[in-house]
């Protein structure tokens, strides 16, 4: 989506070898939508790989060089660009073809000469379907509770960052966090304290991290994770250390821990350089067994190698 002043706007991208249909097509998208142009088959692919991709791509069949066919083949062969909708505009009305684009991925046929209300009609149908399909893989990668990223976020994240890292060969650290005698918490002062001491832990250490490609989750139950892009052993240990103190700062009375009246936090600290390890669990691996130190010299208090 594209912002208009405080409106946001769909991006469409219209494909088409004749300048005609091209600004047919935008004067009567452009109301509603942000509307880019490309007129052919390698144009297209050049805008589409560069910046967000669109919301929707009307894709001419007909094309010289490289047929709409071919272009929607390639697209949907970018894992970046394989969940961006196309509807073929075209005049072959032949089913071998249309079962052909259909396989290819498109979501619609337009035929010519097009009819200006049946096009306003079936993009208005699939954009609001995209906007709905966008909105469902967010939640997917959302906890419900805490409403940070959860577990199936941070796996897909840190084997991105793992594989950038690795490329770059840059550092990168994990937080393994675990709220202390958390048990003895829910079982004192009941869920509902509980599921509210969750969100406030969650809050606090995503208040903790400033940069934008940082990620704190849930990593399950009473467990946190953080993700550290491009952070040193004693960067990661003075976020960890951050996070310490910010959770014994919110001051919530834990009357059945033996770390402290209040509540804490352990925390288990990891980082190596990808280019030179063996793979992303062992980094995991060890975040987990220095946790396990913190927990076992007293809790309340974070460990590194």
């Amino acid at each position: 989506m594209t912002e208009r002043g405080t409106e946001t706007r769909p991006t469409i991208l219209v494909v088409d070898d004749n300048s005609i249909n091209l600004k047919l097509l935008e004067a009567v998208l452009s109301p509603e939508y942000l509307v880019r142009q490309a007129a052919g088959g390698a144009q297209a692919l050049s805008a589409v790989e560069t910046g967000d991709p669109p919301d929707l791509i009307l894709l001419d069949v007909m094309m010289p060089e490289m047929d709409g066919f071919e272009v929607c083949r390639r697209l949907k062969a970018n894992p970046k660009l394989r969940r961006c909708p196309v509807i073929f505009v075209t005049a072959l009305d032949e089913e071998t073809n249309e079962e052909l684009g259909f396989n290819l991925g498109a979501v619609d046929y337009i035929a010519k000469p097009f009819s200006i209300p049946v096009v306003r009609a079936r993009v208005r149908t699939h954009i609001a379907l995209k906007k709905q399909a966008d909105l469902l893989e967010q939640l997917s990668h959302v906890d419900a509770l805490t409403q940070i990223a959860n577990r199936r976020c941070f796996d897909k994240m840190f084997e991105q960052e793992w594989r950038r890292e690795t490329r770059d060969r840059k550092s990168l650290s994990v937080l393994l966090i675990d709220i202390d005698h958390f048990k003895e918490y829910n079982d004192h002062y009941g869920h509902g304290a509980g599921d509210e001491c969750l969100c406030r832990v969650a809050s606090c250490l995503a208040r903790s991290v400033a940069r934008s490609g940082d990620l704190v989750a849930r990593y399950g139950g009473e467990e946190f994770v953080v993700l550290l892009p491009d952070t040193d052993a004693k960067a990661a240990m003075g976020i960890a250390e951050r996070m310490c103190s910010g959770i014994r700062a919110l001051n919530i009375p834990h009357a059945y821990s033996s770390a402290a009246p209040c509540l804490t936090v352990s925390i288990g600290c990891a980082t190596t350089d990808p280019a030179g390890a063996d793979s992303p669990q062992r980094l995991t691996e060890t975040a987990d067994r220095m946790l396990y130190r913190s927990k076992a010299a007293g809790r309340n208090r974070v460990t590194q190698p």
